[in-house]
């Protein structure tokens, strides 16, 4: 299953972070909990779209955890403590402005154009992240116009 899976949760892990190591951490913490949760696997869904559900709430604690961290190196920065910033790293220009903007989504939206940017079609993508295919398109609807209005 796992050598079945592996680009999907590459990619997942990807999409949430932008440097190498840690996002190699990622993959590693998701197929601990993919091995930890397989015996809850009841196969109610496709191993793909369980898959794809462990990856994205392991990525969505480390983000939250991350963003924990953010606003702790923010407190220490206004008592004149420095702390390193990470710059992302992109080839082309505009992909890189896109993964920015990307990045600067909410966790929810995020996850939503990840599955979208992977061809998922929008009832597995609702089945996923838990709404209907209909919200899907809706949101997707939104996001897009989000992205676009963003500078």
């Amino acid at each position: 299953m796992v050598r079945q899976q592996k680009s999907t949760i590459y990619t997942v892990c990807l999409m949430f972070c932008d440097d190498p190591d840690a996002t190699e951490d990622l993959v590693q913490q998701t197929l601990i909990n993919l091995w930890n949760g397989f015996e809850t696997f009841r196969g109610d869904s496709d191993v793909r779209t369980w898959v794809w559900r462990v990856a994205m709430n392991t990525c969505i604690t480390a983000d939250r955890k991350e963003k924990k961290r953010s606003e702790t190196t923010a407190s220490l920065e206004r008592f004149g403590i420095d702390s390193q910033a990470e710059d992302p790293r992109a080839d082309d220009r505009q992909i890189g402005m896109l993964y920015d903007r990307i990045h600067r989504l909410g966790v929810f939206d995020r996850a939503i154009v990840l599955l979208w940017l992977e061809n998922l079609p929008y009832d597995e993508i609702g089945s996923i992240v838990g709404i209907t295919a209909k919200n899907v398109s809706v949101r997707l609807a939104r996001i897009r116009q989000q992205l676009k209005e963003m500078d």
